[in-house]
């Protein structure tokens, strides 16, 4: 099977798509201005573009890798979580506190997620 790239530059793809599976860049806040909570937020956002953009959305996730820049602010950035996931379908997870490519970011999350059959 084919793979299809979305959102491409030369060093990387924001969305890849293989059969039938949808894999989702590490996607990071466009203000970081914002808190824990508000930045999660705006990364869930674009996360739902994305998933849509590709032919799928949240319902279909299947896992997601959550980096946060503070074990402090988890509290803030499940809040945000917990209003965004879809009740009975929470996707596997794994949370970890790392440095960040930049300073001002708080958070960055991937998913991937299945495209929803025919």
């Amino acid at each position: 099977m084919s793979v299809t790239y979305q959102d491409s530059n030369a060093r990387m793809s924001q969305v890849a798509v293989h059969n039938g599976t949808v894999y989702l860049a590490g996607q990071v806040p466009m203000d970081a201005s914002a808190d824990m909570r508000g930045q999660t937020e705006q990364v869930l956002a674009r996360i739902d573009q994305l998933l849509a953009q590709a032919g799928t959305s949240k319902e279909q996730l299947l896992s997601a890798q959550i980096w946060v820049t503070s074990m402090a602010e988890f509290d803030q950035m499940n809040a945000a979580w917990d209003t965004w996931v879809v009740p009975g379908r929470p996707p596997v997870r794994a949370a970890v506190e790392a440095k960040l490519a930049k300073p001002e970011w708080k958070v960055e999350i991937m998913v991937i997620a299945a495209l929803p059959e025919a």
